[in-house]
């Protein structure tokens, strides 16, 4: 691959070396949406139909401040915006000028099999020179996104966001529109980060703990707690301070396409509603995010409607979305602030009365630790604190009357009116089920909890409000209310020594047959999460509906991302025939293996 080392150093970029006059280039190679005026279009055609041209190249390219060899969608990073309407039909032609085979999938768009876009599970990929027509009925509406399936290619570029406008008025009102794709940008080859996670999956993480830090520890919690704590990561060849396995150290993290100091904006007039559509196109990275000063409400959770949750911060895995609506009050610049969950850096753009405006950015917090209960291990919950008790009373039986979720799950109404409560650890649900230790696990949850109602790493102390799984509700009743007649268990497990990461301890390369799904079944998958890490778990075709409590207004997923030492059910309805591809998000995981094929028949 062609040596993509920046003309200038990612110091230089960040830390604002880069001035203005030099961003002046930008606007030729940025995609539409990136721009500060350009709105989502509101129109459908005639026919609701919509043919669109996709072509994917690889090229000298100007990004992150520097200039690389990338891959591009129709000449820029991310590709442009596909907008589809709900009940018309898509055809989607995509062309591959590469060398290698490539490929495209419409994330969370529910079509026939043989559409999505996964090579050796749904079609053979996209040779080089040639063109793929997806073409299907568009049978949903939300904010989605589409990426590649092949070699690696998402993280050189390949992905772009996708919005299908509704057939009917949604169910809230807003006045502006914006894309808002975050991801995650590294001049190294990705073949190249890969090799080097497998000869040490520390390689990027310069956040180790410290002799200071010990000592502090000490003050705080005493001797021997501090002792036993080091000593316990020290068996267990782990360390706490793993929250990420590709940081800042290699990473530049984009808004639409724009490094930090390239400052993406969008207009707005004070008192206007903004959608936000917020989507993590990033190949490894979670990011946190907030608007200091600025509350936001999310709508739409997935590309599905929610009742409306105001929150100040949402953690957004890799490829989830979520759409907030805000309403600046005041004619100033307001920061749209993305920091990665490691705190390794971040993206940001502004939100702001006029072009050329810029917002305070926040400093980075201090990096989070890993705590013995991502671990697995059992710990005593102090409930003679405020905050023990609030974290007992969301861990209650379900709303409506819907006391059947599997595994206890928090009480909605409290989740709603108290969105992200800070709590004790949620409640144990399971202990040390099928053993899983092997060359391809390390390690096994010994206690499984229900952490639907916990925040997201590194956002348990804020002193503000912030999104849970807990809070999320749909606006519509569920179709399908049947019990499920059967389960499936699913171990998410890795050896972080070896970079191995799989289902069960086998990766997908030493599996010899799909999941089974029967056409028409309603069943619970339960997916336990073996390892200290969080894992955004994506099923291609159908939805997962999130036992959280909810009852029969339960939030449709089609990416739901399970905490360390999580035990995390969901129901499925398998009403999609054919062979889809289930994995973890985090790209290099689902590279070396951490995958399977979902038949149903």
């Amino acid at each position: 691959m062609a040596d993509r080392s920046p003309k200038l150093t990612r110091r230089q970029v960040v830390g604002g070396g880069i001035g203005l006059g030099a961003l002046a280039g930008l606007g030729a190679v940025i995609p539409g949406y990136a721009r500060p005026l350009d709105l989502l279009a509101r129109a459908a055609p005639a026919d609701r139909r919509v043919t669109m041209d996709l072509a994917i190249r690889g090229q000298q390219y100007d990004i992150a401040g520097a200039t690389a060899f990338a891959t591009t969608i129709n000449g820029s990073i991310p590709g442009p915006l596909i907008e589809l309407y709900e009940n018309g039909e898509a055809v989607l032609r995509v062309t591959n000028h590469l060398d290698e085979d490539s490929s495209i999938h419409w994330h969370g768009i529910l079509l026939p099999f043989e559409m999505d876009g996964v090579p050796g599970v749904s079609f053979p990929g996209i040779p080089p020179q040639e063109t793929f027509e997806a073409r299907f009925p568009v049978r949903q509406s939300g904010t989605y996104w589409y990426h590649s399936h092949s070699s690696l290619q998402e993280q050189t570029g390949v992905y772009g966001p996708l919005v299908v406008h509704p057939a009917e008025p949604e169910p809230f009102s807003y006045d502006r529109d914006y894309v808002v794709m975050l991801s995650d940008w590294t001049f190294e080859d990705p073949h190249r980060v890969m090799a080097r996670l497998k000869k040490m999956s520390e390689y990027y993480n310069f956040q180790q703990r410290t002799v200071g830090e010990f000592f502090a520890d000490v003050g705080k919690d005493g001797w021997k707690p501090t002792v036993k704590d080091r000593l316990a990561w020290a068996r267990m060849r782990m360390s706490p301070t793993d929250i990420a396995d590709v940081t800042g150290a290699t990473y530049t993290y984009l808004m639409n396409g724009l490094h930090p100091e390239a400052n993406w904006t969008g207009i707005f007039r004070a008192g206007e509603r903004v959608r936000l559509r917020l989507i993590n196109g990033s190949a490894m990275s979670y990011f946190n995010v907030r608007l200091p000063g600025l509350p936001m409400t999310v709508v739409q959770s997935d590309g599905q409607n929610i009742r409306p949750v105001e929150v100040d911060e949402l953690q957004v895995g890799v490829a989830e979305t979520f759409d907030v609506i805000v309403r600046p009050p005041e004619d100033r610049a307001y920061t749209v602030f993305a920091e990665s969950m490691d705190r390794s850096g971040f993206a940001r753009g502004t939100l702001a009365p006029r072009p050329g405006m810029r917002g305070a950015v926040p400093e980075l917090r201090p990096r989070p630790v890993r705590s013995m209960v991502d671990m697995g291990m059992d710990m005593e919950m102090d409930m003679s604190s405020e905050g023990g008790m609030a974290g007992m009373a969301m861990s209650g039986a379900g709303a409506d009357g819907d006391n059947g979720d599997h595994g206890g799950h928090a009480d909605t109404n409290e989740a709603a009116a108290k969105p992200g409560l800070v709590g004790a650890p949620g409640p144990v649900v399971a202990r040390h089920g099928p053993d899983h230790h092997g060359p391809g696990n390390t390690s096994v949850a010994m206690v499984q909890r229900n952490r639907l109602a916990e925040r997201g790493t590194g956002l348990e102390e804020v002193e503000h409000r912030v999104l849970v799984y807990a809070d999320l509700r749909s606006l519509e009743r569920r179709d399908d209310l049947r019990e499920p007649s059967r389960e499936i268990e699913l171990h998410l497990t890795g050896n972080m020594e070896r970079y191995m990461w799989s289902f069960d301890g086998k990766k997908l390369s030493e599996v010899d047959e799909p999941i089974q799904f029967q056409y028409g079944e309603r069943l619970r998958l339960i997916l336990v999460n073996d390892t200290m890490m969080e894992h955004p778990i994506h099923l291609h075709g159908m939805w997962m509906e999130l036992e959280n409590g909810a009852g029969k207004f339960r939030p449709r997923q089609h990416t739901v991302s399970v905490k360390p030492a999580e035990r995390l059910p969901v129901l499925v309805t398998a009403d999609a025939r054919g062979r889809w591809a289930f994995h973890c998000h985090l790209l290099y995981h689902m590279d070396m293996g951490m995958f399977r094929v979902v038949e149903v028949k």
